[in-house]
């Protein structure tokens, strides 16, 4: 079967879907929590299996491209930096200047977008159009990924934190399986071609979330004469602002760092390299599970709770690190999943619970910065205390002390008047 072949059969079988989903979708009543809600969170789950799962496929990527192109392996870090600097700063400015506009038409534009990047890789030749693509995939990625965050939790009341729980397994189930499907499309296909393939369904489930997904008619975009730019001037004043924007940036960064030494920590603690790839994506794994149950408690005793337990919960993983033991690390990869899954869920409706949510893209845009400064700057900082200490132990107290300081900053700027 030829590339052609199973890009129009996948493409079938997407059309058939989103026109049942459209469908629910146009005959279903516009209330909070109503059947109509939850097919906007279902759709935009399936969208955002691929707004992450992409991006950190990075490593996948590296390989295959270096041989296609020519271009030493070491040499498309930076390109990959790019695609991540696009998918967290570039898309969070673009959620701050979109509280004033419909959501809908920007989505279809990353949709449009997205779906021109395709092909890319038959008509680009140099490290210039390589980096060109995927700077403005990252860009479009992380566009879908803060819209959609922003306001599927505009259409329920009551179930608010299981619906995101619903949208964030959808991001958790990319960065499991994702990696694994690059890898296969590449090999059965080739680069372009697999690239193309992907890349192509990415943009038609955008295109889809686009029909979708928007503001729900009972929430009104803010109609204050503040503009965008100013609210974040105005907030960023206060210290409330200051310590959320540093505290959520070390909630995330811990992981970033953790995923950079992870799988050859987990190999010399005596595991083959496939057993500790293994054990590494078993977090993910547990995260999937801990995003919808986290959602579901959010909903029962507030996100904030529920949060704080997430950052706890990491932080004691980490800390069992520090005992080399099976048991241990058997341990330290549960909570650390069920961490790393509480804290990607629950920082929007924790936010959400302090801003007005009239200004929904712009709140989450501007604590998308911190979390891609801290997707920039953490892994080179954990490979420095691994060099520094000689070993692992320096790594993983930056880690569990990462966590920790994250939930200091947390826990006070929530607090404060």
């Amino acid at each position: 079967m030829s590339i052609a072949d199973v890009w129009a059969i996948l493409l079938f079988l997407l059309a058939i879907t989103g026109g049942f989903i459209f469908w629910g979708f146009s005959r279903a009543s516009e209330q909070p929590d109503s059947s109509r809600s939850w097919l906007v969170a279902t759709t935009g789950a399936v969208a955002m299996v691929f707004t992450f799962g992409t991006p950190f496929s990075y490593g996948v990527f590296r390989e295959p491209l270096s041989q296609e192109f020519g271009i030493p392996a070491i040499d498309l870090s930076a390109v990959f930096s790019l695609m991540l600097f696009g998918l967290f700063i570039g898309s969070g400015i673009v959620g701050i200047l979109s509280t004033r506009v419909r959501i809908r038409p920007l989505i279809l534009a990353a949709a449009a977008v997205t779906a021109i990047l395709a092909p890319g890789l038959f008509f680009i030749d140099s490290y210039a159009g390589i980096a060109l693509v995927f700077g403005l995939l990252g860009w479009t990625l992380g566009t879908v990924f803060v819209l959609l965050v922003s306001i599927v939790p505009r259409w329920f009341d009551i179930h608010s934190g299981t619906a995101i729980g619903i949208i964030f397994v959808g991001n958790g189930t990319g960065m499991a399986i994702l990696p694994w499907i690059w890898q296969f499309s590449f090999s059965t296909f080739g680069v372009a071609e697999g690239f193309f393939l992907l890349i192509s369904i990415t943009a038609a489930t955008f295109a889809l979330a686009g029909l979708v997904c928007r503001r729900p008619s009972w929430t009104e975009q803010s109609i204050t004469s503040i503009s965008p730019i100013q609210w974040v001037k105005n907030v960023a004043r206060t210290r409330t602002f200051q310590l959320l924007f540093i505290g959520i940036g070390l909630s995330f960064g811990w992981y970033q760092i953790f995923a950079g030494y992870a799988v050859d920590l987990f190999e010399a603690e005596g595991l083959t390299r496939s057993a500790a790839s293994l054990a590494f994506g078993s977090i993910a794994g547990v995260s999937i599970v801990s995003r919808l149950g986290s959602g579901v408690a959010a909903d029962r005793i507030g996100s904030r709770r529920a949060f704080v337990f997430s950052l706890l919960s990491a932080a004691a993983g980490a800390m069992l690190l520090l005992i080399s033991h099976p048991l241990s690390f058997a341990l330290a990869v549960i909570l650390m999943g069920i961490g790393l899954g509480g804290t990607a869920t629950l920082y929007v409706p924790l936010l959400m619970s302090i801003y007005d949510p009239e200004n929904d893209t712009a709140i989450v845009g501007i604590f998308n910065i911190p979390a891609g400064i801290a997707a920039l700057a953490m892994p080179p900082l954990g490979t420095a205390m691994i060099a520094s200490f000689e070993s692992y132990t320096g790594a993983i107290i930056l880690t569990a002390g990462t966590i920790i300081a994250g939930l200091g900053l947390i826990v006070r700027g929530t607090t404060i008047n």
